[in-house]
């Protein structure tokens, strides 16, 4: 890799950047992945900084500032080789400057100390991650959407406690997941604002004697700003936002597990309503040949639970240490962010590949009793029932078809009236079923529940639809505020190029 640029390069460079932002970021939508960088890279990117730093406030002199500049970038080249050593700890970096610049190649290292090169290594990969993970959210609610807006009137079961509940659309249901990874997309951007900030240039802990300018640094490498408190910088930080941002992560793991359950449980009826398309998210059993194991299921609860885990371990490392201590200040959240990302990854793989059977949903929800709550609401609302006794007589209607082992929509006319009558007796009321049984098998079907709901994001058509939209432009404002995150830190880069080559010219 040549990093000797002249004039016209750095112009091309600069003028390219939109375009290959546009590649960059289209093809990480496409699903393509990224690789993050690694400690060496960053390494030189701070020694980048630093080196500008010192050259600009006089700390090194210009002359001595073009040797080691020669002497960085060489240190660069030669440990993009193939197979060649890529050092992570200062200590061991950096005499591979001074063997090609000699005893004041260190002066680079001026007012530095591997206490903030470290924490703002940990931040420099931390934030790659965040925003990796940001695009692969992104790309799952992406996901999510085309899905619900195939299912906007597909009617399946919803349970409580385990047992089938209310009738719902699977939008509605899709949509509810998508709330929660909104408010996971929301914390993530909140936490980077505070994880964008640099602690170079606070040293050990206290600063030094130096003019070290961190306005510079931080600007240099991409930040927003230093982080102000050189002690905070340096001992602190790191485990303040590790902590928020494995935490984060747990968040949004528990969701996703929570669908793969729900996904899971249907895999334990002869007849699921939902399935995963045949080839590389099932297998078949050594065995049994009827079986197809939902393997993408097994691979999303441990991913969760290690997620889960990797935040609970995190805790651990930094309870009860004293300040400073190296405990915190290793590469768990990194570790987290990246499994938080294949995680959302295999989730859009799966939404892709699940088979939703509408008719067999439909009969799920028709074999059972869910409906009855509207059939008490009816009542209410028709014929002014109050609602306990109309509870009272769904209840007793329901006791009756099971049973009984028949439907809700095979009870006989006759007997729901007789049931009617008995419950008006336990409240010492009279009178007569105030349904035509047209209407009262009408109430009784889950389409009529559905369409009948009138409140604020409900499963109606209307209200899903609205949802809909709403979440198309949240998502489409927190793709650009990604994109602009991205080409921010694109340009940072161009800049600190620019100007540390020109350095050595």
């Amino acid at each position: 890799m040549n990093h000797s640029y002249s004039p016209l390069r750095l112009a091309i460079r600069v003028a390219l950047l939109p375009l290959a932002l546009s590649f960059s970021l289209g093809s990480a939508q496409a699903g393509e992945k990224k690789e993050v960088h690694d400690y060496f890279y960053y390494l030189g990117e701070m020694n980048k900084a630093s080196t500008v730093m010192v050259i600009e406030n006089n700390i090194v002199p210009k002359d001595l500032g073009k040797k080691i500049v020669a002497a960085v970038d060489q240190v660069i080249k030669d440990g993009d080789k193939p197979g060649a050593e890529r050092p992570a700890d200062y200590l061991d970096y950096e005499p591979l400057i001074l063997k090609l610049a000699g005893p004041d190649g260190s002066r680079m290292h001026s007012g530095r100390s591997r206490q903030d090169i470290l924490s703002t290594t940990r931040r420099l990969m931390q934030r790659e991650n965040a925003l990796k993970l940001l695009d692969s959210i992104n790309r799952s609610r992406a996901a999510f959407i085309d899905l619900a807006q195939n299912h906007i009137d597909t009617i399946v079961p919803a349970y409580t406690n385990g047992v089938q509940a209310q009738p719902t659309t699977y939008a509605h249901y899709l949509l509810g997941y998508t709330a929660v990874f909104d408010r996971d997309t929301t914390r993530l951007q909140q936490a980077y604002a505070r994880l964008n900030l640099s602690p170079l240039g606070g040293a050990a802990l206290g600063t030094s004697s130096f003019p070290v300018d961190r306005k510079r640094l931080s600007d240099l490498l991409g930040f927003d700003a230093p982080v102000e408190n050189s002690y905070d910088a340096t001992q602190l930080g790191a485990l303040d936002t590790g902590m928020e941002l494995t935490g984060i992560c747990a968040n949004a793991a528990q969701t996703i597990g929570l669908m793969a359950q729900d996904i899971h449980i249907q895999y334990h009826q002869p007849y699921p309503w939902i399935m995963i398309q045949e080839g590389h998210l099932t297998g078949t059993s050594s065995i049994m040949p009827q079986k197809r194991n939902p393997y993408v299921l097994n691979r999303l609860r441990l991913q969760a639970s290690d997620i889960v885990g990797g935040a609970v371990t995190y805790e651990f490392e930094g309870h009860n240490v004293s300040s400073g201590m190296p405990d915190y200040k290793r590469d768990q959240a990194e570790k987290s962010l990246d499994q938080t990302t294949q995680a959302f990854d295999l989730l859009t793989d799966m939404l892709g590949n699940l088979i939703i059977d509408k008719n067999r949903a439909l009969q799920e929800v028709d074999a059972d009793y869910s409906t009855t709550t509207e059939l008490a609401d009816t009542l209410q609302r028709e014929s002014d029932v109050p609602f306990r006794v109309g509870h009272h007589f769904a209840s007793d209607l329901v006791t009756y078809g099971r049973q009984n082992k028949i439907k809700p929509a095979d009870i006989p006319f006759d007997q729901a009236r007789r049931i009617y009558a008995k419950a008006l007796e336990a409240f010492n009321l009279e009178g007569t079923l105030p349904l035509t049984e047209a209407r009262f098998r009408t109430v009784l079907t889950a389409q009529n529940m559905v369409s009948a709901s009138k409140g604020l994001g409900g499963p109606q058509r209307s209200e899903v639809e609205r949802m809909l939209g709403k979440e198309k432009q949240r998502l489409k404002a927190d793709q650009d505020w990604l994109s602009e995150q991205r080409q921010k830190l694109a340009q940072a880069q161009v800049n600190l190029d620019k100007v540390f080559y020109a350095l050595g010219h």
